[in-house]
């Protein structure tokens, strides 16, 4: 694959909040989570902005490409569901063949993943520039609400930081939602393309290519091609990390202190200003 153009024009978001969930491979009462934002789950984020049902074609935000910043990876929690349990025979859960279970059988457990506390920042870049902007006009404006992966996993504000000319250049450089610390910051990227040209990043002059993200490090189902309730179909694609030792400086707090800081950065390096 060819490396992320880092000429072309794009969205940059703010993915935090409680909880978040980005299932790869999850499986009746096992549901994953990735530990980093999924295309399938960034590309239903905006579907659902837009307004689209589910099974409406997706092609054109499948063309979009998807490079993720940890800002802080949070916290791995798993949370134990009962489903069916006290219930009379006629109200448990059905089975395959359309039976119902015996009230002995009625309860079934599910354990569900979550990223607890995390904050990324996102990039979604493509060539086209009316895509891009009904997107970050539906992410201001959302039709139906947006979730983090799961219904249940809320953003917090803002969403959107800003429709921009050059946002893998900012990815590296905007400030990170996490607390100021002395030392320098080891932040992960993960990408759907090659990250060894990402701007502002230091070329490792040494070590395979998985190091610098020129060559992926494994590969992920999370491709969309029909998010139908039940005709879930995904493909496979290569997944791209990267990991760039970034200043202390480049912390910019929680709360409103990191608010305060974007709006800092987007004033002073971007010619929209704050465009969210």
């Amino acid at each position: 694959m060819s490396p992320a153009d880092t000429t072309a024009p794009g969205l940059l978001l703010h993915l935090a909040g409680p909880l978040q969930s980005w299932g790869t491979h999850s499986r009746f009462n096992e549901r994953d989570t990735a530990r980093f934002p999924t295309r399938s789950g960034v590309i239903g984020l905006l579907a659902a902005c837009l307004g689209r049902r589910r099974g409406e074609p997706l092609d054109d935000l499948a063309r979009l490409s998807l490079t993720t910043r940890t800002d802080r990876p949070g916290t791995l929690l798993r949370d134990l569901h009962t489903v069916g349990g006290g219930l009379p025979a006629k109200g448990t859960v059905t089975t395959a063949e359309g039976k119902k279970r015996p009230p002995a059988q009625g309860t079934l457990l599910s354990h569900r993943y979550y990223l607890a506390d995390a904050a990324f920042t996102a990039a979604l870049t493509g060539e086209d520039h009316e895509l891009l902007s009904q997107c970050a006009q539906a992410l201001r404006s959302p039709i139906w609400p947006p979730y983090l992966g799961r219904r249940s996993c809320p953003p917090e504000g803002p969403l959107l930081i800003g429709l921009l000319p050059h946002p893998l250049h900012h990815l590296v450089r905007l400030p990170l939602a996490r607390k100021h610390g002395p030392h320098p910051l080891s932040v992960d990227f993960h990408g759907d393309a090659p990250l060894d040209r990402l701007p502002g990043a230091e070329p490792e002059p040494h070590g395979p290519d998985t190091m610098n993200g020129a060559a992926p490090t494994s590969e992920i189902t999370d491709d969309p091609v029909d998010l139908s309730p039940h005709r879930r179909t995904y493909r496979a694609r290569p997944l791209f990390r990267r990991s760039l030792s970034l200043p202390a400086e480049r912390s910019g707090g929680l709360g409103t202190d990191y608010l305060s800081a974007l709006s800092t950065y987007l004033t002073s390096h971007t010619p929209e200003g704050a465009a969210a």
